[in-house]
């Protein structure tokens, strides 16, 4: 029998995909920029019209806007809802849909939303496995400072 680390499940191409999505969210509030270029690396980044293109400028992107903490970490969390995946598995293609929330997150106070909006994903399936290929993130409400 083999262990459960060795053994790989078949997955949905759904499945696949909202775990790309919530990568992201991961990545990102680890502050993790070499990651963050990795899940962009062949893709186009929009945040309300700014783009990044490929890993480098992912990882120049991110580096600049997210915000570190004393602990490496991001000082904000992101919370993914509503996630709609629409797949053409002949083409290889996917389209998905889904809100976001960022929550500042300093340590000793409450955790409280700061700005919030929605994601359009494209997605193509490559070597067998699905990549993000853009991802447009649109800011559609801020808290008031």
């Amino acid at each position: 029998m083999s262990s459960p680390t060795t053994r790989r499940t078949a997955m949905s191409s759904e499945r696949e995909i909202e775990n790309l999505i919530s990568a992201y969210a991961y990545r990102n509030d680890d502050a993790d920029f070499a990651g963050l270029g990795d899940l962009y690396a062949d893709a186009v980044f929009t945040l309300d019209g700014t783009s990044a293109r490929g890993r480098e400028e992912m990882e120049t992107a991110a580096r600049d806007i997210i915000r570190v903490g004393e602990d490496g970490r991001s000082t904000t969390t992101h919370e993914i809802t509503n996630i709609m995946i629409e797949v053409d598995e002949e083409a290889g293609t996917a389209v998905a849909h889904a809100y976001w929330t960022l929550y500042q997150t300093v340590s000793g106070t409450p955790r409280r939303p700061a700005l919030s909006g929605r994601y359009l994903d494209r997605f193509e399936r490559r070597d067998g496995r699905w990549r993000f290929a853009e991802r447009n993130a649109t800011t559609r409400w801020r808290a008031a400072a």
